[in-house]
């Protein structure tokens, strides 16, 4: 399918958005009686097919039983078997979903362990399992032959002539990115799991047929080796193993199964379950191929390998998919820079707040001079960067008296701010001292001939710049006069809306600790910071009454209504741009498929779907319309506008996996670029009533 037809369908179809949807099948399984399973097998393809399923995953030998014995070497049980998959085949031929149905078949004198790819009632292909386990409780050897060196073969099975080797890809010629390989249990147990050489050979979903009878913590096992081979494979993982009905004659089962994307766990189903299972997820395959794209090291080693491409058979089929409004079976993080679960919130702001501490102790200890010096706002991002240097201090065996403070009071400095800013030093013992710009200002304005000046009420961005600037000023002076250097204090998403006034503004410093930290992360930080008790009670106190501030660079006076100026109303709220930049910068999405993820997961909070508790300033909701706006505005700033200003950012640390913006790290654009080609992507997207 071209690239213009794909972006002809609705925008609301998963599949335009380079989505597949990916089910793992467990049901009930009945020993020896292949009639039987062939029903259940067509049961469970039924329920996925309503569920717009586009690949279903069943277990091992499920046409037959796996915990079979010697049963698998009877002539009567392996005609059933080929005659139930005649059924399956016969009975698929409406349904959507490709099956991936495990079976015992004969060829050239040997039984085969195999994986039947069938779609809409064609067998595309068949392939044996390569590593047979023969220790322990297991016996397979006995029963099957290896599908080692079985490459450029067909095999007649179920009235069909289909390809038969472990050299086969399976590849939607309408569905661009739904490619998948296929390996059998003990396949991803080897040292060399075959879906490595698939991988490189260019599936993007990687499917497991396992019987897996269970012990104790081989449930963990099984999570840690899909986890690790869908990240190390830069894929999606999919597995199911076989569950309640197999024999329990030596041996028990869970019904474990499981899809993973690039390390990700999005659907697992219930083990010891009563009943068959069906879970279903919806793999990404246009992050995998764009992860692969900005990932030499994946080229590298299939060049080592010998590009097994050239090793492998694609058998391409016609899919046929819907474009259809199917919702989106998978969880969509508001807040992805923020961790998704409760467990993990601790340790990722740990490790955040370290690594700014870490970077700025080193910086001070490689720079001469005596002091650091920083401006303090009473805002949110100053307020983290001085506890940061605080704490920096506190691990150098430093007094803290070595951080000079100062608060700068402007023509729209509230009383608030102002307050908590000196209280907060005084709290922590830092330098404090506060330094009245206006008279600098005005000056300054003055020997412009800027209306102000002459007592007209004109609030431009130049009035605004001279505060900001000033204030930088300021700080690079007092640095030269006391033997310091200057912390900057702007962060993440300052950086990619160009939202910092450049040069001697609060876009430079000699080092910033705040670059590699977006808006939403830092709240979660400081709020770390108050629950963890890295400082006095008095401190987290004044920490707490800083979070629960309006966010406003306090550049100009109230209104005649009293209302401040709001940076968010300004520029739009910050928990859409972060998700904007997190997508469009660690992963290159196209705009209409970043507006397409950041509605879903809106409906998704909406739904109660996400775990962690936000604030309740974090709890907005947005229509597409919404989204679409300042997703607009997003791209406007961050192509066009404001890459000069990163292109001479300084020094600062890298946070996140979610990426920096330095010019020496994650991100090198030309400052002269155009946002043109990013915002008509996403126009010719929208819905026509929002374009």
């Amino acid at each position: 399918m071209s690239l213009q037809s794909l972006r002809d369908r609705s925008f609301y179809a998963l599949h335009r958005h380079g989505f597949v949807r990916v089910g793992v099948a467990t049901p009930g399984v009945f020993i020896a009686d292949p009639a039987r399973n062939a029903a259940a097998t067509i049961r469970a393809a039924e329920d996925a097919d309503k569920e717009g399923v586009d690949l279903l995953v069943f277990p091992e030998l499920g046409l037959s039983a796996y915990a079979i014995d010697d049963l698998h070497l009877q002539d009567a049980l392996l005609d059933s078997v080929e005659s139930a998959l005649a059924t399956v085949c016969e009975r698929s031929r409406d349904l959507r979903s490709v099956l991936l149905v495990g079976a015992p078949l004969r060829r050239n004198g040997r039984l085969y362990n195999c994986a039947v790819a069938i779609a809409r009632g064609r067998i595309l292909g068949v392939v044996p399992k390569l590593f047979l386990p023969n220790y322990r409780e297991y016996y397979e050897k006995r029963w099957f032959a290896s599908g080692a060196g079985m490459t450029g073969r067909d095999i007649t099975v179920a009235g069909q002539e289909a390809p038969f080797g472990i050299d086969l890809l399976f590849e939607a010629s309408d569905l661009p990115g739904f490619v998948f390989h296929t390996e059998i249990c003990e396949d991803y147990w080897a040292p060399t799991p075959p879906s490595t050489d698939g991988a490189m050979a260019g599936a993007r979903i990687l499917c497991n047929l396992s019987a897996s009878n269970i012990v104790v913590g081989k449930s963990a096992d099984r999570h840690l080796l899909s986890a690790s081979q869908s990240m190390r494979c830069i894929a999606a993982y999919v597995y199911s193993a076989a569950g309640r009905g197999e024999s329990t004659t030596d041996l028990a089962w869970d019904g474990q199964g499981s899809i993973y994307e690039l390390g990700d766990l999005l659907a697992e189903s219930k083990r010891f379950a009563d009943a068959g299972q069906l879970i279903v997820a919806d793999v990404d395959v246009g992050r995998i191929g764009q992860e692969r794209l900005r990932t030499p090291t994946f080229n590298d080693a299939a060049a080592l390998r010998g590009h097994p491409e050239t090793a492998f058979r694609t058998v391409r089929f016609a899919h046929e998919p819907a474009f259809e409004d199917l919702g989106l079976r998978r969880p969509v993080r508001r807040f992805p820079y923020v961790p998704n679960n409760p467990e993990r919130l601790h340790q990722d702001c740990y490790e955040a707040f370290n690594i700014q501490v870490e970077g700025l102790r080193r910086r001070f200890e490689a720079t001469p001079g005596d002091h650091m010096v920083i401006g303090v706002s009473g805002g949110l991002d100053s307020t983290h960067a001085l506890i940061v240097a605080a704490k920096a201090c506190d691990q150098m065996g430093l007094p803290r008296s070595t951080i000079l403070g100062f608060t700068m009071p402007g023509f729209a400095t509230g009383d608030a701010t102002k307050a908590n800013a000196l209280a907060l030093m005084r709290a922590l013992g830092t330098g404090c001292e506060e330094i009245d710009i206006r008279p600098a200002a005005r000056q300054m304005l003055g020997d412009m001939g800027h209306p102000f000046a002459g007592g007209e009420p004109v609030y431009d961005v130049t009035f605004e710049n001279v505060q900001a600037g000033l204030r930088t000023d300021y700080l690079f002076r007092l640095a030269n006069q006391r033997s310091g250097f200057v912390i900057g204090t702007g962060d993440l998403s300052e950086l990619a809306l160009g939202w910092c006034t450049y040069g001697v503004g609060d876009q430079m410093s000699h080092y910033s600790v705040n670059p590699g930290v977006p808006k939403t992360l830092i709240q979660y930080l400081v709020r770390w910071v108050v629950r963890t008790e890295q400082f006095d009670a008095e401190t987290g106190k004044l920490l707490t009454a800083i979070l629960d501030t309006e966010i406003s660079p306090e550049l100009v006076p109230v209104d005649a209504e009293g209302g401040m100026q709001s940076t968010q109303d300004k520029i739009g709220p910050y928990e859409l741009h972060d998700f904007f930049l997190f997508h469009t910068m660690r992963y290159g999405r196209a705009p209409s498929k970043t507006a397409f993820l950041a509605w879903h997961a809106w409906k998704q909070a909406e739904a109660g779907l996400w775990p962690i508790e936000f604030p309740e300033e974090a709890r907005n909701q947005y229509d597409l319309a919404t989204i679409a706006k300042w997703l607009e505005s997003f791209l406007f700033r961050f192509f066009q506008t404001s890459q000069f200003k990163r292109s001479a950012m300084p020094n600062g640390p890298k946070v996140s996996a979610g990426g920096s913006l330095s010019p020496r790290g994650d991100w090198r654009a030309p400052s002269d670029g155009t946002a043109d080609a990013w915002i008509a992507e996403l126009k010719a997207a929208l819905p026509q009533d929002l374009r």
